[in-house]
């Protein structure tokens, strides 16, 4: 009888964190590298984005991947892309793919993922990622 009242406010709790973690999950998907990549091989009509900054793309990057930084211009972006298209988004751990697929989502994108753990993730997984520098134009 004395853990009645600790069990209902376990499940009040619990119930409650539950909830929280709903509606950023309805606006976008985000994978795991191997989902990921699977997920996109899959789609007929899909853009694979690299949002980190031009610095970084240039280093090692996804094939098939361009560069459109989360710090540039990301509404003449989304003015431009086709939104029948399937947009997977990456960066370096996560966080500005996942702001970025929120963003897209927002302006219309039904179909938005982003990569989980980003490009570092990718690698520990032994994905291959390219590794050729590539001059700024």
């Amino acid at each position: 009888m004395k853990f009645i009242p600790i069990i209902i406010v376990f499940i009040l709790i619990f119930s409650s964190s539950i909830s929280g973690q709903v509606p950023d999950s309805l606006k976008f998907k985000s994978l795991l590298p191997h989902d990921f990549h699977l997920t996109y091989l899959k789609e007929e009509k899909a853009i694979l984005i690299d949002v980190r900054e031009f610095s970084e793309f240039r280093k090692s990057r996804l094939k098939g991947a361009v560069n459109i930084p989360s710090s540039g211009n990301l509404e003449f972006a989304a003015d431009t892309i086709d939104k029948e298209c399937a947009l997977f988004f990456y960066c370096a751990t996560g966080y500005r793919s996942e702001q970025v697929a929120k963003y897209f989502y927002d302006k219309g994108f039904g179909k938005v993922y982003s990569l989980d753990g980003g490009i570092v993730a990718w690698k520990k997984d032994g994905m291959p990622v390219i590794r050729k520098k590539i001059k700024k134009t």
